[in-house]
């Protein structure tokens, strides 16, 4: 069963290669006939793919193409380039040259292993916390994600739920020059819901990918780089299938991608 969809998996890599740098097939340092050729990077790209949206070990992906050592270190290399988050940055940005970003209004939202901030379901950022931290506190470090944004309206409003329904909260908002649309604690959800339900959108894009439901990684820096990489595929099919319905193109599919489904439990 494929990890995600050739419609898919075929953009993301032509520019996930894009940004690698060129490598021998063989080490230029030993003679020929004497080693392995290097293991291509797509096979490393699309095992890594599978590790995210099955969430199984390193181990259990391994086959006769690459090991699990293989894949961890090119996975480490890639890291150390700042591959990964490039990747990310590009297709958040061509989102927003051929869509568009709606950034007047951005829902803010708190969950286990992710704090996403949204715009129309986009993940912009992301503070990265132990699972018993309260969500308040991270609102600031989130928002600074928005630096990364470039230029952005003058007049945003972030819309939080009940936990962040606290004058610190306000003061933090103000000082940023931000209007806050706060749900108030005690009162039922479905009333004050407004424009949050993006992020919680979000939210179910990223259980989606089952390594990210229960990360078993040490480093964070490798937890933040299967972050980018969801963040890419979410980003990039969504693009895909907004561009469907905004634009007219020779070569335009007959119907419009479907967002792909899988058995639970995978």
């Amino acid at each position: 069963m494929p990890a995600i969809p050739s419609w898919l998996l075929e953009p993301l890599w032509g520019q996930f290669a894009a940004l690698l740098p060129g490598r021998p097939v063989y080490d230029p340092s030993q003679s020929l006939g004497c080693h392995k050729p290097r293991i291509a990077d797509r096979i490393i790209f699309e095992k890594l793919i599978q590790v995210l949206r099955f969430g199984c070990s390193y181990t259990s992906i391994a086959d006769c193409t690459c090991g699990a050592t293989t894949i961890r270190d090119r996975r480490d290399e890639w890291i150390k380039a700042g591959t990964f988050a490039d990747l990310k940055k590009i297709a958040r940005e061509s989102y927003d040259r051929i869509v568009g970003l709606a950034l007047r209004d951005i829902a803010v939202d708190g969950c286990i292993t992710k704090a996403p901030g949204g715009g129309q379901g986009i993940p912009l950022g992301r503070v990265l916390a132990p699972a018993n931290r309260h969500d308040s506190p991270l609102l600031a470090p989130t928002l600074d994600k928005l630096d990364d944004l470039g230029p952005l309206p003058d007049d945003i409003t972030v819309h939080l739920d009940a936990g962040y329904d606290s004058q610190k909260t306000r003061d933090e908002l103000t000082a940023r020059g931000i209007t806050g649309d706060i749900a108030h604690k005690g009162d039922k959800a479905p009333i004050q819901a407004g424009q949050r339900w993006h992020v919680e959108r979000t939210n179910a894009w990223h259980n989606g990918f089952n390594r990210l439901q229960r990360c078993y990684e040490r480093n964070e820096d490798v937890i933040d780089a299967f972050f980018d990489l969801a963040d890419a595929i979410i980003t990039v099919r969504r693009l895909i299938r907004q561009a469907w319905t905004l634009y007219r193109r020779d070569g335009r599919p007959a119907r419009r991608p479907l967002r792909p489904t899988y058995p639970r439990g995978l």
